[in-house]
């Protein structure tokens, strides 16, 4: 703030004007820097000291305040300039539209469109995209498509931006035959579609498996003029790989470097999960090789497709060299990369090692989750040793993660094995108070039945029964 009032010292002192341009200048530069809050604060001194203020400053307030991430008060700016002589405009509405919309608040994005046309101020085509953008983002497409039909009675032309959000959208409800639809419509309206949108609608396309209409539309986009650019080949070699077509991918990551293109972090990795889930681990090595030579060394992502890959086959002694490795890099392993350590470790009986490693990781204070937890719990269980998976189950709540469905089930399946049926009823009567009987986590569930669970109470109120005949 000293600054800002030291270089208007100056200015003033040269003898040069002191016009709205210079201050609209100081305030963006504060806006810029993320010192919003200072930006605020000059405006009201130099109000205070009679300095005439235009549209232009409030746009560049209404701006910065809804890059931090403060819509409400941008909200509250709008309607305070609605007593000022200097009213909102079209581009203070469409900031605040903008952000309220990438905050997630859709609703009230919705709320201020019409509020700004009773006021006698006319959307345009960046306030429409801008809400059309935060249906698409809030899975309400049939609502961003009505703005769209909307926008065109209204006379404003819809852009290439327009189409390519919602033939993105589209595509990634699995719905590419209508956002083919939309790519057709910005053709016939005259736009020539740029790479955003072909790779919106080739990704489209490998998500539901349709790889010629990919590749076809991969060679269209060529035919057009337009170069593919990394993130192009990326998707490319991306719906390759999950349609097991390897060969292929690694045909077109060759012929990326025959075009000079360079492939980054994500290009390697997608090409190696994939060589991983083909069977074919042996050739990854000259590929981490050649991501060390290009100067973009294995990533996180990168060690926890290759540490799978090495669970799955069973290479249990690499995955714990692996896992070494990464830790002696610098690299902390997240909660994904611990937890498929510790499922291989399980699966294959290494329950010793397992135990180890998470006793290891609760000392070092790695943040474990319920997955892990579970993990832990299921491979004690499955070699019989259900009292210290019951101790780990009590120690989970005082380790701030609390058990989840598949964490009761796990256990009480153990119980009922070994016949511990009132302590299986026990723990089944706390899951259902919990209201976990019929959670998310339940669904995938193939052991708690409705049928299973009428069997399992059943057995109880025979027991309570034959307790009473007893007496």
């Amino acid at each position: 703030m000293d600054s800002a009032f030291s270089a208007l010292a100056k200015i003033i002192k040269l003898g040069h004007d002191l016009n709205v341009i210079t201050l609209n200048t100081l305030m963006k530069g504060f806006c810029i820097n993320n010192k919003v809050k200072e930006a605020l604060e000059f405006h009201d001194r130099v109000r205070a000291l009679g300095f005439q203020l235009n549209e232009v400053t409030y746009g560049i307030l209404i701006n910065g305040i809804c890059k931090i991430g403060q819509t409400r008060a941008a909200i509250e700016l709008l309607h305070r300039l609605e007593k000022e002589p200097i009213k909102p405009n079209v581009v203070m509405y469409s900031t605040v539209i903008d952000g309220l919309c990438k905050d997630g608040l859709v609703t009230e994005a919705k709320k201020l469109f019409p509020m700004m046309i009773t006021r006698g101020i006319s959307p345009n085509v960046v306030t429409y995209n801008s809400l059309i953008h935060g249906f698409c983002c809030a899975d309400q497409l049939e609502e961003a498509t009505q703005l769209l039909n909307e926008m065109v009675k209204s006379n404003i032309n819809p852009n290439i931006y327009t189409f390519t959000i919602l033939i993105d959208a589209l595509c990634k409800e699995g719905r590419a035959a209508e956002a083919k639809k939309m790519f057709d419509k910005l053709l016939e309206r005259g736009h020539k579609p740029d790479a955003v949108a072909y790779n919106a609608l080739i990704d489209g396309y490998f998500l539901i498996n349709k790889v010629n209409e990919a590749e076809k539309l991969f060679d269209s986009m060529i035919k057009a003029g337009l170069v593919p650019h990394v993130y192009s080949y990326n998707i490319m070699i991306n719906g390759y790989c999950k349609n097991k077509m390897v060969d292929q991918a690694i045909t077109l990551f060759k012929e990326m470097r025959q075009k000079s293109l360079v492939p980054n972090t994500v290009t390697y990795n997608t090409l190696i999960d994939g060589l991983c889930k083909s069977g074919r681990i042996s050739c990854v090595q000259d590929l981490l090789d050649e991501m060390h030579k290009s100067g973009q060394p294995p990533d996180l992502i990168t060690y926890s497709v290759l540490l799978d890959a090495l669970c799955k086959i069973q290479h249990l002694d690499e995955a714990i060299a692996l896992f070494k490795k990464i830790v002696d890099k610098g690299h902390r392993p997240n909660v994904y990369i611990c937890s498929i350590l510790l499922n291989g470790l399980c699966k294959c009986g290494r329950l010793r090692t397992a135990r180890e490693f998470f006793q290891h990781l609760l000392i070092n204070n790695y943040c474990l989750n319920v997955v892990t937890y579970n993990t832990m719990i299921g491979g004690l269980c499955k070699e019989g040793w259900i009292e210290e998976a019951m101790t780990l189950f009590s120690k989970m709540k005082g380790n701030g993660c609390l058990p989840d469905a598949v964490t009761y089930e796990t256990i009480i399946r153990a119980l009922l094995d070994r016949d511990e049926k009132e302590q299986a009823v026990k723990l089944l009567r706390e899951m259902i108070s919990k209201g976990l009987l019929m959670s998310k986590s339940n669904e995938d569930s193939k052991f708690m039945t409705p049928f299973e669970v009428g069997q399992i109470l059943g057995w109880e109120s025979r027991s309570a029964n034959q307790k009473k005949n007893f007496k």
